[in-house]
């Protein structure tokens, strides 16, 4: 009953009009990559940034991609994003819009931080907390052409992928994985060390436990809300199918939460031998993994085409946008690194008639202005050149 239920959400939001999503307004970059300084001011509607390889395209969809939780879309140390041969750390800035409120975001490398790998955050000029924070004001999701291998290498890609849908749904997620995160390292370390403080490394487990069970938790929510959704969409991208797979997540289907923390933090102490030797913990929300098949063919993902992957990809991408626009009253600000390219004429007119029908604003790059055609009266466009942004008119 749940899942029709959600899939029911979906036919709501096509018959109705959604509402306008949170956007950028105006973007603001100092000593980041190769931008010691630029600006773009920008309307709510869709964003074509094209310009040839090395113009700093996916440079400006890598600052926006701060204003989420997390490493940004490269995954990139902090130091490495400062300017070559510039005059300090990185700093973005944006101005968010919502239907309710403007609000002041800004981000960057501290410096002063004892490996300089710290990254604060200011929301209307106040520090803030926690980058959870980031997620209950935008929610983002991108596509970039390094994640075009994502069914064929290994899970953490696709935990990683998948974490980043969980955060539209649950905001909290962020903290949590990051709590969990720590808790394993800090795990992992004593553990190498001979094992330390026995009631420090039983804390340590309690922490795995109850983060865990509640990361592998979201996760499963999130993974049946797509798979229902998936399985209603009728477009020119593949249904698909999702599931989890994992050792803890199959306990949630066997036992309630609190039953799976117990059992989950007995494991981790059982394994304290085996994980000293191994230099990893093997149990854990971090061992899990996304399953996706192409629905009409019964096909591993993996096995797909290379067309089909990114099919299913975006599949996935647009089956997340309409329920968060269902279910949060606004889609994902999304960023799509060089999709245009990789997709067929059909493919490409459907997503961008999909991405103005959900009026989000989308970030899109490309080398060929040809190749944005159906958008020409939906969108707005920009030349990228030597780190330089130009609007232009459509030709």
């Amino acid at each position: 009953m749940a899942l029709r239920a959600r899939a029911e959400d979906i036919a709501e939001f096509d018959a109705a009009e959604p509402a306008r999503a949170p956007s950028i307004r105006r973007l603001a970059l100092t000593e980041f990559r190769c931008y010691a300084a630029a600006r773009i001011e920008v309307e709510p509607q869709p964003v074509v940034l094209s310009g040839p390889n090395g113009a700093g395209k996916t440079n400006l969809l890598e600052a926006i991609s701060f204003l989420a939780p997390g490493r940004g879309l490269r995954r990139a140390r902090l130091g490495e994003i400062d300017r070559r041969g510039g005059s300090g750390a990185w700093a973005v800035s944006a101005l968010l819009t919502t239907s309710e409120e403007a609000i002041q975001l800004g981000t960057g490398r501290d410096a002063t931080s004892e490996n300089g790998e710290r990254r604060l955050l200011r929301i209307d000029g106040a520090p803030a907390k926690s980058q959870a924070t980031l997620s209950r004001l935008v929610n983002m999701v991108w596509l970039t052409p390094q994640m075009d291998r994502m069914f064929i290498e290994g899970a953490s890609g696709r935990r990683r992928f998948l974490d980043r849908l969980v955060f539209g749904f649950d905001p909290e997620h962020s903290a949590r994985l990051s709590a969990y995160e720590r808790a394993l390292r800090e795990r992992a370390k004593l553990l190498r060390d001979g094992g330390g403080d026995a009631a420090w490394l039983a804390a340590l487990e309690d922490e795995m436990a109850a983060q865990g069970v509640a990361i592998a938790a979201a996760r499963a929510q999130c993974v049946s809300r797509l798979d229902a959704a998936c399985s209603t969409a009728s477009s020119a991208f593949p249904r698909a199918r999702l599931a989890m797979s994992g050792e803890v997540e199959s306990w949630l289907d066997e036992m309630p939460a609190l039953a799976a923390e117990d059992m989950l933090r007995r494991r981790l102490e059982g394994q304290r031998r085996i994980d000293a030797e191994s230099g990893v913990s093997t149990i854990g929300p971090h061992r899990a993994d996304l399953a996706v098949q192409h629905a009409d063919t019964g096909m591993d993902a993996a096995l797909c085409s290379t067309g089909e992957q990114k099919a299913l990809l975006l599949a996935i991408l647009l089956a997340q946008a309409k329920l968060l626009a269902a279910q949060r009253g606004a889609p994902p600000v999304m960023l799509l690194d060089e999709v245009a390219a990789h997709l067929d004429a059909a493919r490409r007119t459907a997503l961008f008639a999909e991405i103005v029908a959900l009026r989000t604003q989308a970030w899109l790059t490309g080398t060929d202005l040809a190749l944005f055609d159906s958008l020409r009266d939906a969108a707005q466009f920009f030349a990228v050149a030597d780190a330089r942004i130009t609007k232009v008119m459509y030709p």
